[in-house]
C-alpha cells in the first residue's frame, strides 16, 4: 500500500487539478450539526430514494420522485410505519411510482427503524451525525442488519446523501484497492471490509482527506471516472 500522495499523483496523470477540485467540492460532506439538523422524514425519503435507485435507472426514479413523495405521505415516519396490507397493495397498483413490492415494503420497515433511532438518539439524523467516520464499516454492517435493503452500495450512497463522508466500492475503487494490496479480490467478507477501513483510516491520517475524497481519488487513479 503506497502513500496516498502517490495515489493522488496517479489521479493527476489523467485528470486536471481543477477538474478534481471541482468534483470534490460537489460532494463535500456536511458538518455534524448540518447532518443532525435533517428531519426524520427527509432521512426516510433518502433511504427510500436509494433503495428504489438500486437496480433502476436513476433518471427514471428522479422523474417519478414527486409522485413517490405524494404516495408515501411525504415520508412521514409514523404514517409510513403504520402502513397496512391494503395500503401496501394500493401502492403496488400505483402506476405513478415504481411498483416493486419488496422495495415498497422496505419503506415501512425503514420507517420503523427511523422511529427507533429517533427514540434512542433524539432523531435518526443525530444518530448518523454522531457515528465516527473511522468506523464506517461498522455503520454499514448495522444499516444492512437493522435497516431494510440498505446494504452494500445502497447504504454507502445513502451515507453520502445524508452528508456523511463515505467510500463507495465501485469497480474502479475496488480495482485501486487490489492494486494497492489492501484486498486481493472484490470484498465479500468482514475481514476484507475491515482491511479497507484500516487503509482508509491510514490514508485519511496521512492526507487529511475525508472518506469520500479518498474514495473518489482512488477511482480517478485508475484513469476513468470517480466514485
Amino acid at each position: 500500500m503506497r502513500p496516498f500522495s502517490k495515489i493522488v499523483a496517479l489521479a493527476l496523470r489523467d485528470h486536471a487539478p481543477d477538474e478534481i477540485a471541482h468534483a470534490l467540492d460537489d460532494v463535500r460532506p456536511r458538518s455534524a450539526s448540518e447532518i443532525a439538523a435533517q428531519p426524520d422524514d427527509r432521512v426516510l425519503s433518502q433511504m427510500a430514494y436509494r433503495v428504489f435507485c438500486s437496480g433502476f435507472s436513476r433518471k427514471q426514479i428522479d422523474a417519478k420522485w414527486p409522485s413517490f413523495e405524494e404516495a408515501f405521505w411525504h415520508f412521514a415516519p409514523g404514517r409510513c410505519a403504520a402502513m397496512n396490507e391494503a395500503e401496501l397493495d394500493a401502492l403496488l397498483a400505483n402506476r405513478a411510482i415504481v411498483r416493486n413490492g419488496a422495495k415498497i415494503a422496505s419503506v415501512r420497515d425503514n420507517a420503523r427503524w427511523v422511529l427507533d433511532l429517533a427514540g434512542r438518539h433524539g432523531s435518526a439524523a443525530q444518530f448518523f451525525a454522531e457515528w465516527p467516520d473511522e468506523r464506517c464499516v461498522e455503520l454499514l454492517e448495522l444499516m444492512k442488519r437493522q435497516g431494510s435493503r440498505l446494504g452494500g452500495e445502497t447504504g454507502m450512497r445513502l451515507l453520502r446523501d445524508l452528508g456523511k463522508p463515505a467510500f463507495v466500492l465501485t469497480q474502479d475503487v475496488v480495482t485501486a484497492l487490489i492494486r494497492e494490496g489492501v484486498v486481493d479480490s472484490p470484498p465479500t467478507s468482514r475481514t476484507q471490509m475491515n482491511a479497507i477501513q484500516a487503509a482508509m483510516n491510514a490514508w485519511q491520517a496521512e492526507s487529511g482527506y475525508d472518506l469520500t475524497a479518498i474514495s473518489r481519488t482512488l477511482a480517478w487513479s485508475v484513469g476513468r471516472g470517480a466514485a
